[in-house]
């Protein structure tokens, strides 16, 4: 079973920062592939950031230069680095996985189809 929990959601105002933690169980943060994605309400879930196997990373648009996604291999645990935030990042933020290989080694897997693993999210309010 694979379990993938989060943590580290706040409020915060805007130009601050915080970390998120997704802790999993079942599961090998380096082992395929990981991402983290967030949801407004009444808006689609938006892919944030992507880890591949081997630690390649991307990016969405908006969050580019402001947050860092990483892994702590010795915790299992994914981060999301979350600096210089704007109002439109508040939103759920959800970490998510996958253990097919077809897509391991693929990066810029921004879309929800490329995962079959979710946590429960945390939730994230900027305010001005």
């Amino acid at each position: 079973q694979v379990q993938l929990v989060e943590s580290g959601g706040g409020s915060v105002q805007t130009g601050g920062s915080l970390r998120l933690s997704c802790v999993a169980s079942g599961y090998t943060v380096s082992s395929c592939s990981m991402a983290w994605f967030r949801q407004a309400p009444g808006k689609e879930r938006e892919g944030v950031a992507h880890i591949a196997r081997g630690g390649y990373t991307t990016y969405a648009d908006s969050v580019k230069g402001r947050f860092t996604i990483s892994q702590d291999y010795a915790n299992n645990t994914l981060y999301l680095q979350m600096n210089s935030l704007k109002p439109e990042d508040t939103a759920m933020y959800v970490c998510a996985a996958d253990s097919r290989d077809i897509y391991c080694y693929v990066g810029s897997l921004l879309k929800s189809k490329y995962f079959n693993y979710w946590g429960q999210g945390t939730q994230v309010a900027v305010s001005s």
